[in-house]
Protein backbone atom coordinates (compact mmCIF):
# COMPACT_ATOMS: atom_id res chain seq x y z
CA UNK A 1 0.00 0.00 0.00
CA UNK A 2 1.58 3.84 -0.99
CA UNK A 3 0.87 6.53 0.94
CA UNK A 4 1.85 10.38 0.47
CA UNK A 5 2.41 12.42 3.31
CA UNK A 6 2.07 16.18 3.39
CA UNK A 7 3.35 18.59 5.82
CA UNK A 8 4.47 17.17 9.54
CA UNK A 9 1.20 17.01 11.23
CA UNK A 10 -1.44 17.03 8.42
CA UNK A 11 -1.48 13.01 7.94
CA UNK A 12 -1.33 11.22 4.91
CA UNK A 13 -3.54 10.01 1.64
CA UNK A 14 -3.35 6.31 0.32
CA UNK A 15 -5.07 3.88 -2.12
CA UNK A 16 -5.75 0.33 -0.82
CA UNK A 17 -5.35 -1.23 -4.30
CA UNK A 18 -2.99 -3.25 -6.31
CA UNK A 19 -2.32 0.13 -8.64
CA UNK A 20 0.98 1.58 -8.18
CA UNK A 21 1.04 5.13 -7.17
CA UNK A 22 1.70 6.40 -10.45
CA UNK A 23 -1.47 5.32 -11.54
CA UNK A 24 -3.51 7.15 -8.72
CA UNK A 25 -5.16 9.32 -11.05
CA UNK A 26 -6.57 6.99 -13.30
CA UNK A 27 -7.57 4.17 -11.43
CA UNK A 28 -11.28 3.79 -9.93
CA UNK A 29 -10.71 3.12 -6.24
CA UNK A 30 -10.72 6.24 -4.08
CA UNK A 31 -8.45 7.82 -1.55
CA UNK A 32 -8.22 6.94 1.81
CA UNK A 33 -6.76 9.54 4.45
CA UNK A 34 -5.13 9.12 7.88
CA UNK A 35 -4.41 11.56 10.95
CA UNK A 36 -4.33 12.79 14.49
CA UNK A 37 -7.41 14.21 16.06
CA UNK A 38 -6.50 16.86 18.52
CA UNK A 39 -7.24 14.14 21.55
CA UNK A 40 -4.40 11.83 19.60
CA UNK A 41 -6.07 9.02 18.75
CA UNK A 42 -5.54 8.22 14.90
CA UNK A 43 -8.48 8.95 12.46
CA UNK A 44 -8.82 7.20 8.88
CA UNK A 45 -11.67 8.53 6.28
CA UNK A 46 -12.53 7.13 3.06
CA UNK A 47 -14.78 7.70 -0.24
CA UNK A 48 -12.82 10.72 -1.93
CA UNK A 49 -12.72 10.55 -5.25
CA UNK A 50 -9.99 12.46 -6.15
CA UNK A 51 -6.61 13.47 -4.88
CA UNK A 52 -7.66 16.88 -4.54
CA UNK A 53 -10.53 16.24 -2.35
CA UNK A 54 -8.21 14.34 -0.23
CA UNK A 55 -5.73 16.76 0.57
CA UNK A 56 -8.88 19.22 0.93
CA UNK A 57 -9.97 17.10 3.87
CA UNK A 58 -7.01 16.76 5.70
CA UNK A 59 -6.15 20.37 5.15
CA UNK A 60 -9.66 21.06 6.95
CA UNK A 61 -8.66 18.87 9.78
CA UNK A 62 -5.28 20.60 10.27
CA UNK A 63 -7.07 23.83 10.32
CA UNK A 64 -9.38 23.32 12.85
CA UNK A 65 -6.54 21.54 14.87
CA UNK A 66 -4.59 24.36 14.74
CA UNK A 67 -7.32 26.99 15.19
CA UNK A 68 -8.91 25.19 18.24
CA UNK A 69 -8.49 26.69 21.24
CA UNK A 70 -6.20 25.04 24.11
CA UNK A 71 -9.12 24.27 26.66
CA UNK A 72 -10.29 22.27 23.53
CA UNK A 73 -7.27 19.77 23.86
CA UNK A 74 -7.65 19.39 27.21
CA UNK A 75 -10.89 18.84 26.61
CA UNK A 76 -9.95 16.15 24.65
CA UNK A 77 -7.62 14.92 27.08
CA UNK A 78 -9.76 14.59 30.01
CA UNK A 79 -12.42 12.16 27.95
CA UNK A 80 -9.65 10.34 26.27
CA UNK A 81 -7.83 9.42 29.42
CA UNK A 82 -10.83 10.22 32.25
CA UNK A 83 -12.95 7.47 30.85
CA UNK A 84 -9.84 4.84 31.41
CA UNK A 85 -9.80 2.24 33.80
CA UNK A 86 -7.37 2.43 36.26
CA UNK A 87 -5.41 -0.81 35.09
CA UNK A 88 -4.90 0.20 31.48
CA UNK A 89 -3.70 3.85 32.23
CA UNK A 90 -1.00 2.63 35.11
CA UNK A 91 0.20 0.44 32.34
CA UNK A 92 0.79 3.20 30.04
CA UNK A 93 2.02 5.45 32.79
CA UNK A 94 4.51 2.09 33.63
CA UNK A 95 5.82 1.80 30.11
CA UNK A 96 7.71 5.25 30.89
CA UNK A 97 9.26 4.35 33.79
CA UNK A 98 11.91 3.30 31.56
CA UNK A 99 14.38 4.99 34.48
CA UNK A 100 13.86 1.91 36.49
CA UNK A 101 16.13 -0.69 36.86
CA UNK A 102 15.05 -4.38 37.09
CA UNK A 103 14.38 -5.30 40.66
CA UNK A 104 12.78 -1.25 40.74
CA UNK A 105 10.20 -2.46 38.00
CA UNK A 106 9.92 -6.15 39.42
CA UNK A 107 8.74 -4.05 42.57
CA UNK A 108 6.60 -1.93 40.88
CA UNK A 109 4.57 -4.91 39.15
CA UNK A 110 4.28 -6.47 42.56
CA UNK A 111 2.59 -3.69 44.16
CA UNK A 112 0.08 -3.11 41.26
CA UNK A 113 -0.48 -7.32 40.82
CA UNK A 114 -0.55 -7.83 44.74
CA UNK A 115 -2.20 -4.47 45.88
CA UNK A 116 -3.46 -1.66 43.48
CA UNK A 117 -4.89 -3.86 40.32
CA UNK A 118 -7.18 -6.01 42.92
CA UNK A 119 -8.67 -3.11 44.84
CA UNK A 120 -8.63 -0.27 41.95
CA UNK A 121 -8.06 -2.06 38.11
CA UNK A 122 -11.71 -1.23 37.05
CA UNK A 123 -12.20 2.06 38.34
CA UNK A 124 -12.37 5.25 35.66
CA UNK A 125 -9.73 7.08 35.95
CA UNK A 126 -12.28 10.54 36.50
CA UNK A 127 -13.68 9.02 39.78
CA UNK A 128 -10.61 9.01 41.73
CA UNK A 129 -10.55 11.94 44.37
CA UNK A 130 -9.09 11.55 47.72
CA UNK A 131 -12.15 9.56 49.74
CA UNK A 132 -10.97 7.10 47.25
CA UNK A 133 -7.54 7.31 48.26
CA UNK A 134 -8.11 7.60 51.67
CA UNK A 135 -10.50 4.22 51.45
CA UNK A 136 -7.71 2.07 49.46
CA UNK A 137 -5.81 2.93 52.26
CA UNK A 138 -8.25 1.78 54.91
CA UNK A 139 -8.68 -1.64 53.07
CA UNK A 140 -5.21 -2.17 53.03
CA UNK A 141 -5.19 -1.70 57.15
CA UNK A 142 -8.26 -3.70 57.18
CA UNK A 143 -6.38 -6.60 54.96
CA UNK A 144 -3.41 -6.50 57.58
CA UNK A 145 -0.78 -5.42 54.55
CA UNK A 146 2.41 -4.31 56.74
CA UNK A 147 3.22 -0.57 57.40
CA UNK A 148 6.27 -0.63 55.02
CA UNK A 149 4.41 -2.08 51.94
CA UNK A 150 1.20 0.35 52.76
CA UNK A 151 3.94 3.26 52.05
CA UNK A 152 5.70 1.88 48.69
CA UNK A 153 1.85 1.33 47.32
CA UNK A 154 0.91 4.46 48.34
CA UNK A 155 3.58 6.20 47.03
CA UNK A 156 3.10 4.25 43.51
CA UNK A 157 -0.63 5.44 43.48
CA UNK A 158 0.29 8.82 44.18
CA UNK A 159 2.44 9.05 41.11
CA UNK A 160 0.31 7.41 38.78
CA UNK A 161 -2.95 9.90 40.03
CA UNK A 162 -0.45 13.21 39.86
CA UNK A 163 0.59 12.01 36.80
CA UNK A 164 -3.03 11.98 35.66
CA UNK A 165 -3.82 15.59 37.14
CA UNK A 166 -0.94 16.95 35.06
CA UNK A 167 -2.84 15.92 32.37
CA UNK A 168 -6.01 17.46 33.54
CA UNK A 169 -8.01 14.77 34.53
CA UNK A 170 -8.83 16.12 37.90
CA UNK A 171 -9.59 19.56 38.85
CA UNK A 172 -7.87 18.98 42.37
CA UNK A 173 -5.27 16.96 43.26
CA UNK A 174 -6.64 13.90 44.08
CA UNK A 175 -3.88 13.40 47.00
CA UNK A 176 -4.29 16.68 48.56
CA UNK A 177 -5.24 16.40 52.52
CA UNK A 178 -4.62 12.51 52.40
CA UNK A 179 -2.77 10.82 55.43
CA UNK A 180 -0.19 8.59 53.88
CA UNK A 181 0.90 5.54 55.98
CA UNK A 182 3.81 6.29 58.49
CA UNK A 183 6.56 3.27 58.18
CA UNK A 184 6.86 2.62 62.15
CA UNK A 185 10.36 3.21 63.01
CA UNK A 186 10.39 0.64 65.83
CA UNK A 187 10.25 -2.08 63.33
CA UNK A 188 14.17 -1.00 63.01
CA UNK A 189 15.35 -3.60 65.18
CA UNK A 190 19.13 -3.04 65.81
CA UNK A 191 21.09 -5.52 67.09
CA UNK A 192 23.60 -4.22 70.55
CA UNK A 193 27.16 -4.32 70.51
CA UNK A 194 27.52 -7.58 72.13
CA UNK A 195 24.07 -8.87 70.15
CA UNK A 196 26.39 -8.46 67.09
CA UNK A 197 29.54 -9.78 68.10
CA UNK A 198 27.72 -12.93 68.13
CA UNK A 199 25.92 -12.93 65.04
CA UNK A 200 28.65 -12.29 63.06
CA UNK A 201 30.40 -15.59 63.83
CA UNK A 202 27.13 -17.58 63.95
CA UNK A 203 27.25 -18.84 60.42
CA UNK A 204 30.17 -19.33 57.87
CA UNK A 205 33.36 -17.24 56.75
CA UNK A 206 31.05 -15.97 53.82
CA UNK A 207 28.33 -15.09 56.39
CA UNK A 208 30.70 -12.87 58.93
CA UNK A 209 31.75 -10.91 55.97
CA UNK A 210 28.25 -9.66 54.93
CA UNK A 211 27.53 -9.43 58.68
CA UNK A 212 30.81 -6.89 58.40
CA UNK A 213 29.95 -5.32 55.58
CA UNK A 214 26.32 -4.44 56.24
CA UNK A 215 27.15 -3.28 60.19
CA UNK A 216 30.63 -1.51 59.15
CA UNK A 217 29.52 0.13 55.78
CA UNK A 218 26.28 0.31 55.78
CA UNK A 219 26.09 -2.31 52.86
CA UNK A 220 22.37 -3.95 51.23
CA UNK A 221 22.31 -7.44 51.06
CA UNK A 222 22.88 -7.77 47.44
CA UNK A 223 25.48 -4.93 47.61
CA UNK A 224 27.67 -7.03 50.36
CA UNK A 225 27.29 -10.14 48.04
CA UNK A 226 29.37 -8.04 45.34
CA UNK A 227 31.78 -7.36 47.43
CA UNK A 228 34.86 -6.27 45.30
CA UNK A 229 38.64 -6.25 46.64
CA UNK A 230 39.70 -3.73 44.19
CA UNK A 231 36.62 -1.60 45.68
CA UNK A 232 38.92 -0.54 48.27
CA UNK A 233 40.17 2.79 47.08
CA UNK A 234 41.57 3.91 50.31
CA UNK A 235 42.64 2.70 53.51
CA UNK A 236 39.61 3.78 55.26
CA UNK A 237 37.19 4.32 51.72
CA UNK A 238 35.06 1.03 49.88
CA UNK A 239 33.37 2.52 46.76
CA UNK A 240 30.19 0.54 46.27
CA UNK A 241 29.78 0.12 42.50
CA UNK A 242 26.97 -2.91 41.97
CA UNK A 243 24.59 -5.59 43.42
CA UNK A 244 23.61 -8.70 43.07
CA UNK A 245 20.06 -8.52 41.38
CA UNK A 246 17.76 -10.59 43.81
CA UNK A 247 15.66 -10.99 40.40
CA UNK A 248 18.03 -11.82 38.04
CA UNK A 249 20.86 -13.06 40.29
CA UNK A 250 23.16 -11.45 38.19
CA UNK A 251 25.60 -7.94 39.25
CA UNK A 252 23.73 -4.79 38.36
CA UNK A 253 23.74 -1.15 39.11
CA UNK A 254 22.84 0.13 42.65
CA UNK A 255 19.37 0.58 43.42
CA UNK A 256 18.29 4.61 42.79
CA UNK A 257 21.68 4.83 40.35
CA UNK A 258 21.94 4.27 36.64
CA UNK A 259 24.70 2.06 35.44
CA UNK A 260 28.17 3.16 36.26
CA UNK A 261 27.30 5.32 39.43
CA UNK A 262 28.96 4.68 42.63
CA UNK A 263 29.17 5.94 46.21
CA UNK A 264 31.81 5.88 48.23
CA UNK A 265 31.30 4.57 52.46
CA UNK A 266 33.74 4.46 55.10
CA UNK A 267 35.53 1.43 55.42
CA UNK A 268 36.45 0.86 59.19
CA UNK A 269 39.54 -1.10 60.06
CA UNK A 270 38.10 -4.08 61.36
CA UNK A 271 35.91 -4.80 58.25
CA UNK A 272 38.97 -4.35 55.93
CA UNK A 273 40.67 -6.57 57.95
CA UNK A 274 37.81 -9.56 57.27
CA UNK A 275 37.94 -8.28 53.54
CA UNK A 276 41.53 -8.90 53.26
CA UNK A 277 41.48 -11.98 55.76
CA UNK A 278 38.92 -13.87 53.48
CA UNK A 279 40.47 -12.37 50.09
CA UNK A 280 43.45 -14.78 51.18
CA UNK A 281 41.87 -17.75 52.72
CA UNK A 282 39.39 -18.48 49.63
CA UNK A 283 40.79 -15.85 47.05
CA UNK A 284 38.96 -14.04 44.55
CA UNK A 285 37.57 -14.47 41.05
CA UNK A 286 38.31 -11.02 39.21
CA UNK A 287 38.17 -9.31 42.30
CA UNK A 288 34.30 -10.57 43.53
CA UNK A 289 35.60 -12.64 47.50
CA UNK A 290 31.60 -14.10 47.18
CA UNK A 291 30.75 -16.36 44.63
CA UNK A 292 27.72 -19.17 44.70
CA UNK A 293 29.20 -22.02 46.54
CA UNK A 294 27.96 -25.06 43.79
CA UNK A 295 29.38 -23.29 41.09
CA UNK A 296 31.42 -20.29 41.42
CA UNK A 297 31.56 -19.10 38.25
CA UNK A 298 28.07 -16.74 39.21
CA UNK A 299 27.48 -14.18 41.77
CA UNK A 300 26.60 -15.24 45.52
CA UNK A 301 23.47 -15.50 45.55
CA UNK A 302 20.96 -13.91 48.10
CA UNK A 303 19.53 -17.41 49.47
CA UNK A 304 23.47 -18.24 50.64
CA UNK A 305 22.61 -15.49 53.24
CA UNK A 306 19.19 -15.87 53.87
CA UNK A 307 19.42 -19.39 54.25
CA UNK A 308 22.31 -19.34 57.32
CA UNK A 309 19.94 -16.37 58.82
CA UNK A 310 17.35 -19.20 59.00
CA UNK A 311 19.56 -21.72 60.72
CA UNK A 312 21.08 -19.59 63.12
CA UNK A 313 17.82 -18.08 64.67
CA UNK A 314 15.91 -21.53 64.68
CA UNK A 315 18.94 -23.02 66.10
CA UNK A 316 18.07 -20.48 68.98
CA UNK A 317 21.69 -21.10 70.46
CA UNK A 318 22.24 -16.76 69.38
CA UNK A 319 20.95 -13.91 71.39
CA UNK A 320 19.07 -12.30 68.90
CA UNK A 321 16.68 -9.37 69.41
CA UNK A 322 12.91 -10.62 68.73
CA UNK A 323 12.01 -9.44 65.53
CA UNK A 324 15.53 -9.50 63.97
CA UNK A 325 15.83 -9.61 60.63
CA UNK A 326 18.92 -9.96 58.58
CA UNK A 327 18.79 -6.31 57.56
CA UNK A 328 18.69 -5.01 60.96
CA UNK A 329 22.80 -5.56 60.85
CA UNK A 330 22.70 -2.44 58.19
CA UNK A 331 20.47 -0.52 60.63
CA UNK A 332 23.07 -1.32 63.40
CA UNK A 333 25.54 0.61 61.00
CA UNK A 334 22.90 3.71 60.81
CA UNK A 335 22.64 3.38 64.67
CA UNK A 336 26.04 3.57 65.12
CA UNK A 337 26.67 6.28 63.24
CA UNK A 338 23.75 8.48 64.08
CA UNK A 339 24.67 7.70 67.88
CA UNK A 340 28.14 9.35 67.65
CA UNK A 341 27.37 12.79 66.42
CA UNK A 342 27.93 11.81 62.44
CA UNK A 343 25.38 14.36 60.55
CA UNK A 344 22.18 12.20 59.28
CA UNK A 345 23.01 13.72 56.15
CA UNK A 346 26.42 12.24 55.36
CA UNK A 347 24.24 8.62 56.63
CA UNK A 348 21.67 9.29 54.01
CA UNK A 349 24.56 9.99 51.48
CA UNK A 350 26.54 6.63 52.44
CA UNK A 351 23.36 4.00 53.07
CA UNK A 352 22.05 5.18 49.10
CA UNK A 353 19.04 6.48 50.16
CA UNK A 354 16.37 8.06 47.60
CA UNK A 355 16.56 10.68 49.52
CA UNK A 356 16.94 12.42 53.23
CA UNK A 357 13.56 12.19 53.86
CA UNK A 358 13.67 8.59 53.58
CA UNK A 359 16.43 7.78 56.11
CA UNK A 360 14.98 10.69 58.51
CA UNK A 361 11.67 8.79 58.84
CA UNK A 362 13.56 5.53 59.64
CA UNK A 363 16.12 6.61 61.97
CA UNK A 364 15.29 10.15 63.20
CA UNK A 365 14.41 7.87 66.38
CA UNK A 366 18.29 7.17 66.79
CA UNK A 367 19.23 10.53 66.97
CA UNK A 368 20.88 12.17 70.22
CA UNK A 369 19.81 14.85 71.82
CA UNK A 370 17.09 17.19 73.01
CA UNK A 371 16.23 20.27 73.30
CA UNK A 372 17.49 21.00 76.77
CA UNK A 373 21.03 19.16 75.46
CA UNK A 374 20.92 21.43 72.82
CA UNK A 375 20.37 24.47 74.45
CA UNK A 376 23.66 23.28 77.05
CA UNK A 377 26.01 22.91 74.22
CA UNK A 378 24.65 25.92 72.26
CA UNK A 379 25.51 27.46 75.73
CA UNK A 380 29.57 27.28 75.45
CA UNK A 381 30.10 29.20 72.60
CA UNK A 382 27.66 32.25 73.39
CA UNK A 383 29.17 35.42 74.83
CA UNK A 384 29.06 36.40 78.16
Amino acid sequence: MARDSLVRGMGSFFKECEHPRSRWSKCPHPYKIRYRAAAGNQVEESGFADRDKAIDRLTEVYKEKKAAPRSQSKADRIQKYGAMRFEEYAEEWKAGQRHLAVASMRHLDSLLQHHLYPALASRRMHSFDHKVVDGFIRTMERNGVGLATQANTFDKLRSILLDAHRLGIFPDNPVAGVKPPQYDPARAVIPSHEQLRVIRTAGDDAFMLIVDLMSGCGLRNGEAAAVNLNNIVADDVYRVTEQVILSTRQYGPLKHRKAGEYRDVPLPARVRATIEWYAETHGTVDGYLLRQPTDPGKPYPHWGMDNQWRRIRAAGQVDIPEGMVLYGNRHFFASNCLSNGIPITDVAEWMGHKSLDVTFKIYRHLMPGSISTAAKVLNLNLAV
